[in-house]
Formats: C-alpha cells, structure tokens, sequence
C-alpha cells in the first residue's frame, strides 16, 4: 500500500487503431505521487495527454495501463471524494447560483434540510465572492462569476481532492488574477489538495508546491519535477521580489521551449525523472538523464 495521498504507477494511455493502423501511446511510464495538503501543477504542450491524466485520476477515463491510488484505493469510477472544475463552467441555465451549488451538496449529503443546505452554499459562495448573487440565474452572470460557481460548488461538497482543468484558461487576465487569489486564499484555509493543468508559469509559480513538466506527445511522459521553494506565503503582488522566481520561472520556460520535445519517446529506463530543485535546494544537486536527442539536460539551479 502506497504510502502517499495519491500515487500515480506506470500510467499509460493508447486509443484503438484509426483506419487499421496503430498509432503510438499518447503518453506512458507516468509516475508521480501527491501528498495530502500539497497544490500540484503539471504543464505540457497541447497533445502530451495532460487532460487524460486528469480524467484517469477522476474517474473519468480508464488508462489502458497502470493505475492511480488514492489513500489506499484503487480510482475506478467518480466520486465526491474528488472535486472536478473544467475550463468550461457547466452550470445548469435554469438553476440559481446558489441551486448550482445547492445540487451538489444535496447529492454529498442528501439528508439535510433545506436550510442547511443553504447555509453551507452561502458560506462557499461568499469565499469566492458571490454573497450578493446567490438568486440570479446563470445567464446573468460574466464568465469569471460563471467560473466562480464552479470553484464553490466544488470546495462545497468537500472534497478529499479538487482535480482543475485550465478552470481560468477563458478568463481575461484581471479576472484570472482575483480569481487565482481566492482559490489560493481557499486552498490554504482548508488545507485542500489539488491537481491542476495550466499553461501558465506564472499561475504554476504562484499557487502550487510542485510543478510536473511534461515532453511532447505521443510517447510523452513525465520529465522533470520542479519543487518551487519559495515561502508559501507568496502573493502575486510579492512574489517577483523572491530571487528565487526568475530562477524558477526561466526553468520552466525553458523547458517548454527548448527541452520538452527533446524527452519524448525516450528510453524506458529514463521514466524516473529525477526532482530539480531550482531556488533553494535542501540537498546536492540531482543528475539529470540526457533526454533521447542527446542533448544534455538543463541543470537545477540553485542560490
């Protein structure tokens, strides 16, 4: 039994032959864990199966090989024991916000009365500042409010794990910004543990404890963790006074650009990525595997 929150073993993902020809895995020998309490972004370019991931660890998808633990069990099928917010909002048109809300928790708790149910809506509601919108209908609403009412239904039903898909990705970068500060103002008061794809560095900076780097599909695989070591209390407004930031932020920059085609379809026994620690490292530094091209990879840094 695995000894971590969440373990991600030997995932692997492959589609049925289009027009009789097999086509290569979309991504294979995933390997990664998550501890509870703990904010985990992965990045990667479009095509290297993030999304897939994600719906594997949901219950969504089935992998066609290895498997995702969580405390102990097996994912096979949804549950509320993990939160989902897509980058579309899903809201049902005819409900209220706070109806939105409402049907998930009823759905976690079915034998509460109305009035508590309410409540507890309320309460989520007004973490991402909705208090004065519980009654209007989804049609009335801006997409970053619509986008709030997912956070909130989501944090409402209380789940042991939130699973978030570019949930901002649509946003405009002011409303993305108020919105990354209250899901971090969340996150922290309830100690939530989170999975998230984003193609945004500076989002990925901000509110997690670990970034994944993905290489290019197919064939794509898990290439280098980057623990981000600057204090948790950071703040967007902060956190480029950290010289920690522009170390950490010019890796993974790097890696997208340059490094991340150079792993796919490398060797099997290069499926363990070693961890970088850009910024302050606690240890020596780590080596690096040289990626299938042959090209050295890129080094932690450290201050």
């Amino acid at each position: 039994m695995s000894e971590h929150f969440l373990t991600v073993e030997g995932l692997g993902k492959s589609y049925p032959p289009a027009g009789g020809k097999a086509s290569p895995p979309v991504f294979r020998d995933i390997h990664f864990h998550i501890e509870q309490g703990e904010f985990v972004c992965i990045i990667g370019h479009s095509g290297c199966g993030k999304t897939t991931i994600l719906n594997v660890m949901a219950g969504l998808e089935r992998p066609s090989e290895g498997n995702v633990i969580m405390e102990g069990r097996e994912v096979v099928a949804p549950s509320l024991d993990r939160g989902v917010v897509f980058q579309g909002h899903a809201l049902m048109p005819w409900m209220s916000v706070l109806g939105n809300v409402a049907f998930a928790v009823k759905s976690r708790w079915p034998d509460w009365k109305k009035a508590q149910v309410e409540a507890h809506c309320a309460r989520y509601l007004e973490m991402v500042g909705l208090g004065q919108a519980l009654h209007k209908k989804p049609s009335e609403l801006s997409g970053g409010m619509k986008q709030r009412v997912g956070i909130a239904r989501a944090f409402a039903i209380q789940p042991r794990m939130l699973l978030l898909d570019e949930p901002f990705g649509a946003l405009d970068a002011l409303t993305r910004g108020t919105i990354q500060d209250e899901l971090l103002g969340i996150v922290q008061a309830t100690r939530q543990t989170v999975f998230m794809i984003t193609h945004d560095v500076d989002e990925a900076i901000l509110l997690a404890d670990k970034v994944l780097l993905m290489s290019n599909g197919p064939l794509a695989r898990i290439a280098e963790i980057v623990q981000v070591t600057m204090p948790r209390d950071r703040t967007r407004n902060t956190m480029h006074h950290d010289p920690q930031y522009y170390r950490i932020r010019n890796h993974l920059v790097d890696f997208l650009v340059n490094r991340s085609r150079d792993y796919a379809g490398a060797a099997a026994d290069a499926r363990h990525p070693p961890v970088v620690r850009p910024g302050l490292a606690d240890g020596p530094e780590a080596a690096i595997p040289e990626p299938a091209s042959g090209r050295p990879a890129a080094r932690a840094v450290h201050s």
